[in-house]
Formats: structure tokens, C-alpha cells, sequence
């Protein structure tokens, strides 16, 4: 993949929410949704977001996107400040950088039939004759496999899986160059799963696609991800090439994550790192390490000083003291 370059270029992304309380709903804190996060996703890549539920995986996608504000920090989209745009630059960008949903249940319009809520995007961002909309559609809805006469149905009268299809064609249709996938398959059947992952690694070949997958199965971001980061309380604790850091974890919390995974031989001997006490609030994050309540090899320092992201290996990095 390094033949390609940086699409989407991240550096110290920080998202914050506000708390407020009082009479007069003064802000009394912040919640640390993302903090400091960085990398880059080249053309035609995926790059895989993992943790926990709650470690702020979803929101920094949004954040991306613009869906929600950053509060500090850079988004270069091929070279261009996101956050330097104006709402109507934005409008205009909105075309190449698209979000699949994580259920399609929620996400279509009920009241739409499939070929309504597949127009509606074009009629958004082009101007185009009836034909050529009628030409788009049908495009499409054969490229995720929904037929044509299914195009006057509602949402309703589909499956799940079928529903997701939907949903990324919903997504693709304006031909974007970035996508971001939030958990796309979690609300899926296992069988289902592998056709939806497979149906996407196919339009990204034949669109060209970047994608940001987001989830919390391990297994299905080895599947698809070429690069991958590792998410814990709004910080990426770990990144590199999907197989180094599936075959070399180096930071305490991936390697718990990874012995986690069930094995498919039954004989095979597991060493399961089992993790002690509760993940911190982002509304109060610890100082220091934000995983060094949790972790076994937890040293002075991490509890005072921050560690700073290291390459290892060229390309695998980690923020873990252990190897300062």
C-alpha cells in the first residue's frame, strides 16, 4: 500500500463535549472523547479503528467528517484543511467523504422507497436529468446486488442484511473517495457478515475507495484492514500494518485484546490476559497512561507522564512506556 498516497492525514485530534451543571448549566468539565489521536489513511486503503465500546471509535470518525466539531487539533482531507471550510465548502466536500451506518434499521427513512432514498443524494450534490439519475440508480443497486424491482419497495420489506445494502449504496452513489464504515456488520448474522464484508473489499477495488472501519471485532478488522489502530479512552495506544500487530501486539492492552479472540481448535492451549477493574471515565481520565489502573506491567511513570507514540518496527508504533 505504500505505493499510494496520504489521503487523509490526522494529527492530535482532540474532541471534547461539555458537561454542565447548575442552575444556570455552567460547563463544570469535559468529556475526553478523543484525545490526541493521529494517523493517515492512504488511497485505496482501510484503515482499522478497534477497542472497546465507549473508547470514542464512532466519535472520531464523526469527528472526521465534521458530523461533530473538533475541539483541537489538524484534518487534512488530499491536503485540505476540513476544519478551514465553510459550511458550503463542506456541503460541496460532503460528496467524497460518506458514512455507512451501523443499523439500517434507524439510519433509511421508512417513508422513502429504495429508489427515493438512493435519488436523494444526487438531487443534494448534482444536478442531473431524471435519465440520468434513472442510469445512477440503477448502477448502484446492482453493484451491492439489490434488483431493479426491488428499487420501488420500502425499507421494511427488507432483511438486515439487504437493509445495510441499501445503506452503502445509499453511501456510494454520489462516487465519494472516503468512507467512513461504523460498525457496519455488528447488527448483522455472522452468516451475513462475510457477504457484507466481501461486498465492500469488492466496490473498494472497483471505486477505489479509502476506508475507516470501525469496530470492535478483532476478527472481522483483520479481514478487511490493511493497517490498524487500537483504541483505548480516546487515545490510540497502538497502530501499524493489520498483520505485525496481529502477529507482534505490543502494548499490554492489544495483547489482551488479541488473547481474547476464541480459538478455533479446541485443544489449543489459550493464555487469556485477563484485565482488572474498570476502564476510567473519559470525564475523569487518570493521569498519566490512561490504561495504567488496568495494566500488569503498570510502573511509576505511568502513572504521571503521558508515553509518547514510538516506532518499533518500521511503521508499527506504540505509546507505551515499557519501551522508552
Amino acid at each position: 500500500m505504500s505505493e499510494h498516497a496520504v489521503l487523509l492525514d490526522i494529527q492530535n485530534l482532540q474532541t471534547y463535549f461539555p458537561i454542565t451543571g447548575g442552575v444556570f448549566q455552567k460547563t463544570v468539565g469535559h468529556v475526553h472523547a478523543v484525545e490526541n489521536v493521529s494517523f493517515q489513511i492512504r488511497e485505496q486503503e482501510t484503515f482499522g479503528l478497534v477497542g472497546e465500546s465507549g473508547c470514542g471509535k464512532s466519535t472520531t470518525g464523526r469527528t472526521l467528517l465534521r458530523l461533530i466539531e473538533p475541539t483541537a487539533g489538524e484534518i487534512l482531507f488530499d491536503g485540505q484543511d476540513l476544519r478551514a471550510l465553510s459550511q458550503d465548502e463542506l456541503r460541496q466536500k460532503r460528496r467524497d467523504m460518506q458514512l455507512i451506518f451501523q443499523n439500517p434499521y434507524s439510519s433509511l427513512n421508512p417513508r422513502m422507497s429504495v429508489r427515493q432514498l438512493l435519488e436523494e443524494p444526487l438531487q443534494t450534490h448534482f444536478s442531473l436529468s431524471q435519465k440520468e439519475m434513472d442510469e445512477q440508480v440503477l448502477w448502484i443497486s446492482q453493484a451491492v446486488g439489490i434488483a431493479p424491482e426491488q428499487l420501488s419497495r420500502y425499507p421494511h420489506q427488507f432483511s438486515g442484511g439487504q437493509r445495510q445494502r441499501i445503506s452503502i449504496a445509499r453511501a456510494l452513489i454520489t462516487k465519494p473517495r472516503f468512507v467512513v464504515a461504523d460498525e457496519p456488520v455488528s447488527a448483522l448474522d455472522v452468516s451475513i457478515q462475510a457477504q457484507i464484508l466481501n461486498l465492500l473489499l469488492t466496490l473498494q477495488k472497483e471505486l477505489k475507495l479509502s476506508y475507516l472501519f470501525i469496530s470492535h471485532d478483532l476478527n472481522v478488522v483483520r479481514h478487511i484492514s490493511n493497517r490498524i489502530g487500537v483504541m483505548y479512552l480516546g487515545r490510540i495506544m497502538e497502530q501499524g500494518d493489520t498483520e505485525a500487530v496481529y502477529r507482534n501486539p505490543l502494548h499490554p492492552y492489544t495483547k489482551a485484546l488479541l488473547s481474547a479472540i476464541p480459538k478455533l481448535d479446541p485443544l489449543e492451549e489459550k493464555s487469556r490476559i485477563r484485565l482488572e477493574g474498570d476502564v476510567p471515565s473519559p470525564a475523569d481520565p487518570p493521569k498519566g497512561c490512561p490504561f495504567h489502573n488496568r495494566c500488569a506491567n503498570c510502573m511509576e511513570v505511568c502513572r504521571n507522564v503521558v508515553p509518547e507514540e514510538r516506532e518499533l518496527e518500521p511503521g508499527h508504533f506504540v505509546s507505551c512506556h515499557l519501551y522508552d
